[in-house]
């Protein structure tokens, strides 16, 4: 793969001091380009007749780049280096998060409204009516953001103080994009048992619980347990926030190529927590013919570690897919395939391997930092490539979907997330992509779009106050005879909690709503 170019994230600020000559800055410039860098602002902070002083904003391609960059700046003649900050360390100084009080507190009367002796009289009405504590109390719009910090981003097992950046990281987009109130809890344990247990003890002041970068298997532990035993949502954005948006983007891939999801060959590179989820929601969806691969190989029953029974998630991913009984690695997988969808490692395909797939081939290959297959390499075969990389068209974030998962909770107060909510997040998402704006380099839409977190969050909370009904219509096509055909095996998996609980959560929503 060619060389990362120069990005924001890995960017510096130089201040320095150039001669005040008509061609000082271009030089510098210039000598930065030269340096493979690139020049994004120029700021003069003090002249004078003869001297310059200026902070300048390079782009490089990462902290080996940036001093060979630096040194190139300081060949120029007259140039000096007063200092090099690197902006991405610059903007977590302190922290990204800050608590604020909502009121003013100027005198004694806002002292003994907001905490003694008038907050006593709030506490025994929690204690009167425990469900006012949503009313009373920031608990109807609070998130906690928990990890072990066994899975983070590219890096592993980094442990919970290095894992903070990246829970701070998810609090903030937690507020941007859904006004949502996210604390990051990062534990110094590993053992799920225990994992289990600190949430548990926490959760009477959150609404809903995000689990992040917990190694798998244990996520899946870890998640099935709080989900039996809290009376407020978990969701596990490794798994369940990549499914619903590579659903999304495949559902518009296919729309682009003339190809029906029930009808494809679909490779699934990667059998972990994110890979896991993905196949689930794509059965759930209506794919029919899946091969998944890990770095053993292809799925298959009789595959030595799945035939001995001790790994029972993959023991069921190999009952759901590869019905042809393919064997060998994910290269021999992909021959005749239609689509490709990488969470794996980088490199392991070639653009040789992306021909030998069927024409119109959609390609997502979301490793980071390094994908499966170069997106350059594989589009000179595939129709459409997506990647989960910002500087390449069709990026697969998740930030397009946790924002509006959890305000669809939130809003609708349930206690569970089915199934069935997960694929309306991802067909609400997908629709936000007009049938006049998709192409090839756009399935997904921005981040930034202002429509995605509303339609995912109307989609979530419509389907936990009505129930599976909503997904139904949405995948449904009428028949001949007048009767509702449904498409797609909509039976596929068990449902995360019964409809029973479903209309239960939904009316004491309704009966919540009325007494706001």
């Amino acid at each position: 793969m060619s060389p990362a170019a120069p990005s924001v994230s890995n960017s510096i600020t130089v201040r320095l001091e150039l001669p005040a000559r008509a061609t000082a800055v271009s030089e510098i410039s210039i000598a930065v380009e030269e340096a493979g860098g690139m020049v994004t602002a120029v700021d003069i902070t003090e002249s004078g007749t003869e001297r310059l002083r200026a902070d300048l904003t390079v782009s490089t391609r990462g902290a080996d780049h940036a001093p060979q960059v630096v040194e190139a700046m300081r060949s120029v003649t007259g140039v000096q280096i007063h200092k090099v900050s690197d902006r991405t360390f610059l903007v977590h100084l302190g922290g990204k998060l800050s608590v604020e009080s909502k009121l003013p507190i100027r005198n004694r009367d806002d002292l003994s409204l907001v905490y003694t002796p008038g907050v006593a009289r709030v506490c025994q009405a929690i204690v009167d009516n425990p469900e006012d504590a949503r009313r009373l109390t920031i608990k109807r719009n609070t998130v906690a953001v928990v990890t072990d910090g066994t899975a983070v981003l590219g890096m592993g097992d980094i442990g919970p103080l290095a894992a903070m950046p990246v829970m701070e990281g998810k609090a903030a987009l937690f507020k941007r994009f859904a006004d949502i109130d996210a604390f990051p809890i990062c534990l110094d344990t590993q053992d799920a048992d225990e994992i289990v247990r600190i949430v548990k003890a926490i959760a009477p002041g959150f609404a809903g619980i995000n689990l992040e970068d917990i190694s798998a298997p244990r996520c899946f532990y870890v998640e099935a347990r709080l989900r039996d035993e809290l009376d407020i949502p978990v969701f596990h954005d490794d798994q369940h926030g990549t499914a619903i948006v590579t659903v999304a983007a495949l559902r518009n891939a296919l729309r682009v190529v003339n190809k029906e999801l029930s009808e494809v060959k679909i490779v699934l590179s990667g059998a972990g927590a994110a890979g896991t989820a993905i196949l689930r929601l794509l059965l759930r969806a209506g794919a029919r013919n899946v091969v998944v691969s890990d770095f053993h190989g292809i799925l298959h029953p009789h595959r030595e570690d799945i035939a001995s029974g001790d790994n029972s998630t993959m023991a069921w991913i190999a009952s759901q897919t590869n019905e042809a009984g393919l064997t060998g690695t994910v290269r021999d997988a992909v021959v005749d395939a239609d689509v490709f969808i990488g969470v794996s490692a980088g490199d392991i395909l070639t653009g040789d391997d992306i021909a030998n797939m069927n024409d119109d081939a959609i390609v997502f290959a979301m490793a980071n930092p390094v994908p499966e297959v170069d997106p350059t390499a594989a589009a000179q075969h595939a129709t459409v490539v997506a990647t989960g990389r910002s500087d390449f068209a069709n990026q697969i974030n998740n930030v397009l979907v946790f924002p509006g998962v959890f305000r669809g909770l939130l809003d609708a107060q349930t206690d569970k997330i089915t199934d069935e909510m997960l694929l309306a997040a991802a067909i609400a998402l997908g629709d936000v992509v007009g049938d006049d704006e998709r192409n090839p380099t756009y399935i997904i839409p921005s981040v930034f779009n202002s429509r995605v977190t509303k339609a995912v969050a109307k989609a979530v909370a419509d389907v936990a106050r009505a129930g599976q009904e909503t997904v139904e219509e949405l995948l449904s096509t009428p028949s001949p005879d007048g009767e509702v055909e449904v498409v797609g095996p909509l039976s596929l998996g068990r449902s995360l909690n019964d409809r029973s609980s479903r209309t239960r959560a939904a009316a004491e929503a309704e009966q919540h709503a009325e007494s706001d």
